[in-house]
């Protein structure tokens, strides 16, 4: 399985803006606020999947580390696909809206995604898949909005725990793999922070696609 084409990747390579809102509460539509979310890749070698943001009060919660990932989180961390996440957002009661980004993010590129909400939701998720491991992803969680002006937070690298991390190409998607097959191999069977790129195989280099925490910067910005 692919999680986007290369042709994809390279258009990436240029910082990108998306307007892709979801879940809006017609019940609070006094006070909307536009955000622009800036991802910032800062790894040597991995390359950020599509993203996905999410805008949305204490309620909500992605993944909560030293739990089993959801069946989202895992589409998320193994195959690159954000609209698992999102998808399973829409219609929540905590959840505003949500965000999509368009194609991947090579290591020190960007892309800024932008996304509405109100005051009465005002914490954001970002989480996206780190394309050359097994179910390593990337993500802040629950960080609050600022009423005006900016503020930019450190993303690290979690490993879902619902893949074992072979480090094996035929059970990656990123590049310089491609292809997607599940690992059956037993896995940790739990969200918390990953080790890293160690073994490698396959064509794959630890020196190339290893990473020290944090993995991204993400700026929130107020815009109107």
């Amino acid at each position: 399985m692919k999680i986007f084409a290369l042709s994809t990747l390279a258009a990436a390579m240029a910082a990108s803006v998306m307007f892709a809102v979801g879940t809006v509460h017609a019940d609070d539509d006094d006070g909307v606020m536009t955000y622009a979310v800036t991802i910032t890749n800062i790894t040597r070698g991995q390359i950020i999947a599509p993203p996905a943001v999410i805008a949305h009060n204490g309620d909500y919660r992605m993944f909560m580390a030293g739990k089993p990932a959801s069946l989202e989180l895992a589409q998320l961390s193994e195959a690159g696909n954000g609209g698992a996440v999102t998808s399973a957002a829409t219609g929540m009661p905590a959840v505003y809206s949500t965000a999509l980004g368009n194609g991947g993010i090579l290591p020190g590129m960007s892309q800024t995604i932008e996304i509405q909400t109100t005051k009465y939701f005002s914490e954001f998720t970002v989480g996206a898949m780190l394309a050359t491991t097994n179910d390593g992803f990337m993500s802040i969680s629950g960080v609050r909005a600022p009423k005006r002006g900016a503020t930019t937070v450190e993303a690290i690298g979690y490993d879902a725990g619902s893949e074992a991390n072979s480090e094996d190409c035929a059970y990656i998607p990123g590049p310089p793999c491609g292809d997607k097959r599940h690992n059956p191999a037993p896995s940790e069977g739990y969200v918390h922070v990953h080790a890293g790129f160690h073994v490698g195989g396959s064509g794959l280099n630890p020196a190339q696609h290893d990473w020290r925490n944090p993995v991204a910067q993400i700026e929130i910005k107020r815009v109107n």
